[in-house]
């Protein structure tokens, strides 16, 4: 059954929807935006571990540094990026595990996605350009969340079964995921049956990233909820597999370009109007 939820004010709201389960695992909750704020906005993207598919259908987005575009695909990544609009926009975001994002994206090698933002229509084709004049013409969230059902299902016929990850990547995936990143690559590729050079080469292709920074990943975006609940920093590194504090800071810096109390009070004046 489909859900629908707004939130948010007058001028800025979130719908969600639940995606038809007969899409299968590794598809996130549909996430619909609406900004009539009238005056630009940003939002810092952290890295999420995820593939995103973000179909704007009214006003232009804003990647500092790389233009306005109406509609964006992100592999993955580990470096933070600026999202903003205009003031007025509207459009809806699909995260998909990266392992499932090939039965969607036509195949597309994960790897050429990596640390790249790119119009979806370098990637679908004139079909992404279909689904964006599609979703504005719809009449509502309802009729948009069926819309995308309904396409991302065809998406999926048309794949070739071959664009599934191997039993060991998969395997791996969750390993790490079930961790937070914190269980040792070595220990992850001799669970799953293969040599970690093998395991290495594979995640790459079907991932985009190797194991090692995929679990980079993972350990921050636990980090950030551990600290976002009130977790102390040195507590919040032992939990998270940091050696130490110092650790922690560091990897902050590197992924977010702020340390942790910057990082936390700019997110909590911040106007998230899209979720990263």
């Amino acid at each position: 059954m489909r859900r629908r939820v707004c939130t948010g004010g007058g001028r800025c709201q979130w719908y969600y929807g639940r995606p038809d389960a007969r899409l299968g695992p590794g598809i996130g909750t549909y996430r619909g935006f609406r900004s009539t704020a009238g005056v630009p906005q940003e939002r810092l993207v952290v890295p999420s571990g995820r593939v995103s598919l973000l179909i704007g259908f009214g006003g232009d987005l804003r990647v500092r540094g790389a233009g306005r575009h109406t509609s964006l695909v992100s592999g993955l990544h580990t470096r933070a990026r600026v999202l903003g609009h205009g003031g007025d926009v509207q459009g809806v975001e699909l995260a998909l595990a990266p392992w499932a994002a090939r039965r969607f994206l036509g195949g597309t090698p994960l790897a050429e996605l990596t640390d790249v933002l790119a119009d979806p229509a370098e990637v679908l084709g004139d079909r992404a350009r279909s689904l964006g004049e599609a979703l504005a013409d719809a009449p509502g969230w309802d009729e948009r969340f069926a819309l995308l059902d309904e396409t991302l299902l065809r998406w999926a016929g048309d794949g070739d079964a071959a664009d599934g990850p191997a039993p060991a990547v998969l395997e791996a995936w969750r390993l790490l995921e079930r961790s937070a990143g914190a269980v040792q690559i070595r220990e992850v590729a001799a669970a799953t049956g293969t040599s970690l050079r093998h395991l290495e080469r594979r995640f790459r292709e079907q991932i985009g990233l190797s194991p090692k920074r995929l679990a980079r990943i993972l350990r921050l975006n636990r980090a950030i909820r551990l600290l976002t609940a009130g977790g102390r920093p040195a507590d919040t590194a032992a939990r998270c597999g940091y050696y130490d504090q110092a650790h922690l800071g560091l990897e902050f810096k590197a992924m977010t370009g702020m340390p942790p109390v910057r990082f936390l009070a700019d997110r909590g004046t911040s106007s998230a109007w899209i979720a990263g």
